[in-house]
């Protein structure tokens, strides 16, 4: 090894040493001066924890008074709820028709035998069975049905006194937060009892079936196919709404649930029950969508119902209102003139449900209604006498 690479590793052993003497002062440094807890290492202290301790009696006594208050309201009430069961028949591409069982709730409207349910529960059924709380089982038939509510009404013949008719309660009452309890069929086990909130009011759906509500009650109380038909309850156990639907991509629940409201079902009902079906107001119109179905004319109104067509005789004829003329150019269709309808009794419309909903929830067939329309692009009011449907 020459002199000159001695020289540099030895003044680099001597630079290392110097960094580790260093270092080694700095730590004797800082132990100097760090105090040590008056524990040695490897003893734990403890956490004391709190002696267990039995809630107040008033606790226990608010928590019981509310669980009667449920234990009370199902004794009651679940006699008057029943479970529905419907045969129908269906064509299968390799079988031909084929029978098909359906399950569904429901509840007692009075001791004449006559019971609330879904349309869609017993819709298309041969044979409809009623089985009640004690288990008796009753054969019914269809008084009356109204799809767009989807609200039907079904008749057992029973003992006097055997039917325990439900209590209704005013459904413009309802107030979001408001505790509610369901009881019904889900998934064919009978008599089930579940609890949860009013989550919203005055949804608009539309169901699978096509049924049309305008101001559905939401709530988060587990639905689940075979509830519906069933009440949607109070706590004193009156009826404050009819179980139709959820809004679930599993087809389970998920906390989101429908009732058809309980003023709109005192509505109907007595209607189906008189005449077989429920007379819903109408201006006697075919109508396009603007700026969904039909495109809006230039300078014209971009929302609102274009009356494509008119009934003879009809409300709107009798009014005075003009429908559009078609004609095909450079293949298309092209709607000229036609009234376009903007709004009804001073609420804006501009979709079929839009129309059905507003004269439904206001209006009966003869009453008389302002119609604010767009003619020859001029805003003006024209008075109609409403039919029926």
């Amino acid at each position: 090894m020459s002199r000159t690479i001695w020289r540099v590793f030895s003044l680099a052993i001597a630079f290392l040493l110097g960094l580790m003497l260093g270092m080694g002062g700095v730590m004797a440094y800082s132990l100097s001066t760090y105090r040590l807890l008056p524990f040695q290492t490897g003893d734990i202290i403890p956490t004391p924890l709190p002696t267990p301790t039995q809630p107040s009696p008033n606790v226990f006594a608010e928590a019981e008074a509310i669980d009667q208050i449920l234990i009370n309201l199902y004794e009651r009430i679940n006699p008057s709820v029943v479970h529905i069961n419907s045969r129908s028949e269906v064509v299968n591409l390799f079988y031909g028709t084929v029978p098909q069982e359906g399950t569904g709730s429901g509840f007692i409207y009075d001791d004449k035998g006559h019971i609330i349910t879904n349309n869609h529960v017993i819709a298309a059924a041969r044979e409809i069975d009623v089985i009640l709380a004690s288990g008796e089982r009753l054969p019914a038939t269809v008084v009356g049905t109204d799809p767009y509510y989807d609200v039907a009404v079904i008749k057992v013949e029973a003992p006097a006194g055997v039917l325990l008719p439900v209590a209704f309660a005013d459904s413009s009452a309802v107030r979001v937060g408001q505790t509610v309890i369901a009881i019904g069929n889900p998934f064919g086990l009978d008599r089930t009892m579940t609890r949860g909130l009013v989550s919203a009011l005055g949804r608009r759906v539309e169901t699978e079936q096509g049924a049309i509500i305008g101001e559905a009650i939401q709530t988060d109380a587990a639905i689940n196919p075979g509830n519906s038909g069933g009440p949607l309850l109070d706590l004193r156990g009156r009826v404050i709404g009819m179980n139709t639907a959820i809004n679930s991509p599993s087809g389970g629940s998920v906390g989101i649930g429908f009732a058809v409201p309980s003023n709109v079902v005192q509505r109907v009902v007595p209607e189906l029950i008189a005449n077989g079906r429920y007379r819903h107001p109408s201006l006697g119109v075919v109508v396009a969508e603007l700026g969904t179905e039909v495109r809006p004319a230039s300078g014209g109104p971009m929302r609102g119902l274009l009356i494509m067509q008119l009934a003879p005789g009809g409300p709107a004829e009798r009014a005075g209102l003009r429908a559009a003329t078609v004609s095909v150019q450079r293949r298309r269709y092209v709607y000229s003139g036609g009234d376009i309808v903007v709004a009804v009794g001073g609420k804006p419309v501009a979709s079929r449900n839009d129309l059905f909903l507003v004269l439904d929830g206001s209006y009966r067939p003869g009453d008389t209604v302002e119609l604010t329309i767009v003619r020859d692009k001029q805003l003006i009011t024209v008075q109609a006498t409403l039919g029926s449907d």
